[in-house]
């Protein structure tokens, strides 16, 4: 049997009485800024153009010929347009590392897409002042080991004060985004249609046979849908739009036919033309239907809120996608001489978010044992890692340093190094690495 020595710290909630978070939905063609407020309702989302709804802000700088004077957004485009030089795709870069060249001169990519995010946070000033920003959410499309380095790049270019700066994908600003409305619109499924560039969809399900209930989102893609091309001619674009809503009626026929849903959220600037008679009505039919396209980054604020203090909503449910960690990592320890459980990695978490540091004393014997328990299904497993070559002590005078991390989703690095015992016992100086698949 272990004893547990000292615990890691956990990150504790929000003690004030007011805070703010924002959520900033970074994406390769548009990102998008929304904030919350404690004193507030539910997330605002901030206006690209004053005084309007457009809450697009195209990914891109564009540099001054001849002069280091740059411009993001709207104001990029329209400069290009003339003499400016775009730099696009900005996230891609940033994740390939390859140097940006602007007139001969090489440019650190993730310095540059720095640069935008920081540009386009002064869209906030007239709203909420970033030094008062207790907690930020970046929410992309999809989340990479190399994207996350990145991120952690960005945040520390960007220097804020905000004492907790994280990271999500779209599908899980679309589930903390969902458990935030009203119960009616989510206890059956629930169904994202995007439809930009191309089509894709998001079907969230919640299965209630567990404790706390889990929640799937099953994603879709559709490349027979490229991005609406409408022709000049009036005639001949009703024509197009009549095809087109054709297509895209049968086609949520299919989908509709798999599975109870209940409410629809559609999504992206492909539905701007208001193409889609045929295909509301049938969405329409005995559901719920939604139109918009600041979803993730509502959802990104709903979620760094519940991050931070979490609410009984967040706590009934957990939600597991392709970063989420699929089991509780945990080990058997006396705790004042009683035998318990110390939970080391929570599932339902995300991986890249998770280390620990914390010492034990080895009661006899040389392994450490770690339990697994998959959400799953409920299945525990033992893993001992061997510690080869550890000195032979009296009972309970070896005392081990251990570090956790996860390399990746399903990956556990463990270190452990021998402490010995104060100044009884010297330390061996042996140090063991062990990678636990899980």
């Amino acid at each position: 049997m272990i004893t547990l020595k000292e615990e890691g710290s956990r990150r504790e909630p929000i003690k004030k009485s007011s805070y703010t978070v924002i959520g900033y939905d970074l994406g390769h063609s548009f990102s998008q800024i929304s904030y919350f407020r404690s004193k507030d309702e539910e997330p605002e989302t901030i206006c690209a153009v004053a005084g309007t709804q457009m809450y697009n802000v195209p990914t891109v700088l564009a540099k001054r010929p001849g002069v280091g004077q740059w411009f993001y957004g709207r104001e990029a485009v329209r400069y290009a347009q003339n003499e400016g030089i775009l730099v696009d795709d900005l996230i891609r870069k940033a994740e390939r590392g390859e140097e940006v060249i602007v007139e001969k001169e090489a440019y650190d990519p993730v310095a540059l897409l720095a640069l935008f995010v920081k540009r386009s946070l002064g869209l906030l000033n007239m709203s909420v002042a970033l030094k008062e920003v207790d907690a930020f959410m970046f929410t992309l499309e999809e989340l990479s080991p190399r994207t996350v380095e990145v991120l952690n790049k960005v945040a520390a270019y960007l220097q804020l004060k905000c004492r907790v700066i994280t990271y999500q994908s779209h599908l899980e600003s679309f589930y903390f985004y969902t458990i935030h409305q009203p119960v009616e619109l989510w206890r059956k499924e629930v169904l994202i249609l995007e439809y930009n560039e191309g089509l894709s969809s998001l079907r969230f399900q919640c299965s209630t046979h567990t404790t706390p209930e889990v929640v799937f989102i099953h994603e879709e893609g559709y490349p027979e849908f490229e991005a609406p091309k409408f022709d000049e001619d009036e005639g001949v674009r009703e024509g197009q739009a009549k095809a087109l809503d054709l297509k895209f009626k049968r086609l949520c026929e299919r989908v509709l036919s798999d599975g109870d849903v209940q409410t629809v959220y559609l999504l992206g600037d492909g539905y701007k033309e208001e193409w889609a008679d045929e295909s509301l009505k049938l969405l329409c039919r005995n559901r719920r239907v939604f139109q918009g396209n600041n979803l993730y980054s509502k959802g990104a604020c709903y979620a760094i809120m519940d991050k931070l203090s979490p609410s009984e909503v967040s706590k009934e449910h957990v939600f597991l996608g392709e970063e989420k960690v699929k089991s509780n990592i945990g080990m058997r320890v006396l705790r004042q001489g009683e035998e318990s459980y110390y939970a080391i990695i929570d599932a339902g978490t995300n991986w890249f978010e998770n280390s620990k540091d914390f010492e034990v004393i080895l009661d006899e014997g040389n392994e450490v044992r770690f339990v697994l328990t998959s959400l799953m299904g409920g299945h525990v497993n033992e893993r001992a890692i061997v510690l080869d070559g550890l000195p032979e002590r009296p009972r309970g005078t070896t005392r081990l340093s251990i570090h956790v991390e996860l390399s990746k989703v399903n990956v556990l690095e463990v270190e452990i190094e021998d402490l010995g015992f104060g100044q009884i016992i010297k330390s061996s100086g042996r140090a063991w690495s062990h990678t636990i698949e899980l």
